[in-house]
């Protein structure tokens, strides 16, 4: 019994992470509740939803990423084989953050590991948290590794910026957009948003948020009366037809007991981007603090406008120490500018972004005009500019350091080998000049023979 016991819950383990499992599996309830059937037939049970929410994850992801890779001219048909070569990866992250990577172009192996890394090392460098993703996951194509890069590039990139008023500090992206979708469907009767997985399923929060931002282009008088598949396929297709969101979602996909919780926001924050919150006249500021907001934005970015540009020539140039003392010197201060200074410049990225969106609408109004060169996006793009720079500057660094730790390495052998030539010299000396004030008081050598083979051999 214990080896089933122990057999069901490594399973379970590997398909679910264990917390999940461990919530509806018990020991105690196993020995006195449950037979050995139940808890294989559970286990497939669980198993099969897995498989239908993956399927459902590669399906939505495929489309979001497709939906970017256009404007680089590249397209996905597999997302787990598509993206084993780094190529793919790269020009979607290219396209998303508006920098441009080094890439390698071999088609061996060797080369797709590198390409990936590259990918792994920029997302990095923009402070993204991968958990236990390495770059021969994704080159050997492992759907799990690579479903989960793909969604923590779509937090990163499209979900981590959302505002909404009201918002606490400590809200996550997540329970902001629920926040921004409760504010959208307030009204609108027996609706209620209280997850993304089940509220959404008939299909009629869809067609209110639709309706909130764009009344005439859904009835919701006839939403009401309408199947969850009719409300699904109309809400998917007018927000393509109408609003430009692509449709990373069919009506089956949603209607099911358990919809996929990654792919409802994945097009739910794909919604928020086509309707951009606009101050409510309550939430307005005066001018005067208006005033204030915007000098401190103007300020703040100023500043790390001036320490982007100032680092990227420096990371620039290429001209390094040729002692390996002082080539360690800049390694760590290059790690260490990394692990602190770059960290606190991110800090003032994110704090310059929260304010532009607290005068945001006053932006959209013409009441605040931004110099060409200021706004949040042109500060992403010369933040990018430099984590190609830190790349770049990273990379030369490593190779020029290993190459003079090795040249070290070698001196050090050559300098002690050397020590132990001169110590071997300097006895042989000390011999031969007992041995010939012997010889010059007529009395014959006595050290020849010790002296006699070290020569030899120091001839050798």
């Amino acid at each position: 019994m214990a080896e089933v016991d122990d057999t069901m819950r490594a399973a379970a383990s590997s398909w679910y992470g264990g917390s999940e499992w461990d919530m509806c599996y018990r020991r105690t309830n196993y020995i006195h509740e449950m037979s050995c059937g139940d808890v294989g037939s559970r286990l497939y049970s669980r198993m099969c939803c897995a498989d239908e929410r993956d399927r459902v994850q590669k399906k939505t992801f495929t489309k979001w990423v497709n939906k970017h890779l256009v404007k680089a001219q590249r397209h996905v048909t597999d997302l787990y084989e598509d993206l084993r070569d780094g190529h793919n990866l790269i020009s979607l992250l290219e396209v998303l953050s508006g920098d441009t990577l080094p890439r390698e172009k071999g088609r061996m192996r060797f080369h797709k590991l590198q390409n990936v890394q590259i990918a792994l090392d920029f997302l990095k460098h923009r402070q993204v948290k991968l958990v236990n993703i390495r770059n021969d996951d994704i080159a050997d194509g492992n759907p799990k590794l690579t479903l989960g890069l793909i969604w923590t590039i779509i937090l990163h990139f499209q979900i981590s910026d959302i505002q909404v008023n009201g918002q606490s500090d400590d809200m996550t992206a997540k329970e902001k957009l629920l926040l921004w979708s409760q504010r959208m469907v307030e009204g609108y009767q027996g609706l209620r948003c209280d997850n993304f997985t089940t509220s959404w399923r008939d299909g009629k929060l869809f067609n209110a948020v639709i309706h909130k931002h764009r009344p005439n282009l859904i009835d919701m008088s006839q939403v009401y009366r309408q199947s969850n598949q009719e409300n699904l396929e109309q809400a998917f297709n007018v927000a393509e037809r109408e609003l430009g969101v692509t449709r990373l979602l069919d009506p089956e996909d949603v209607d099911v007991p358990h919809p996929d919780e990654k792919s409802i926001i994945t097009y739910v924050s794909s919604l928020y981007d086509v309707m951009p919150r606009v101050p409510d006249v309550q939430d307005g500021v005066k001018a005067n603090e208006l005033e204030l907001r915007y000098q401190e934005y103007y300020e703040l970015v100023t500043m790390l406008l001036q320490w982007i540009r100032h680092h990227i020539l420096v990371f620039e140039e290429r001209k390094f120490p040729t002692s390996y003392e002082e080539i360690e010197v800049l390694w760590r201060q290059f790690l260490k500018f990394k692990e602190t200074e770059l960290p606190a410049k991110e800090a003032d990225k994110n704090r310059s972004k929260h304010i532009f969106k607290s005068f945001e609408g006053a932006v959209q109004a013409g009441l605040v005009k931004v110099p060409p060169g200021y706004h949040p996006i042109d500060v992403e793009k010369e933040w990018g500019r430099l984590h190609v720079a830190i790349l770049e500057r990273e990379r030369l660094l490593r190779t020029e350091f290993e190459r003079l730790e090795r040249l070290q390495r070698v001196v050090s052998k050559v300098q002690m080998e050397s020590g132990v030539c001169e110590e071997q010299l300097n006895q042989v000396e000390t011999l031969l000049q007992t041995d010939v004030r012997s010889l010059s008081s007529g009395k014959p050598a006595q050290h020849a023979r010790r002296w006699r083979p070290i020569s030899k051999k120091q001839k050798e």
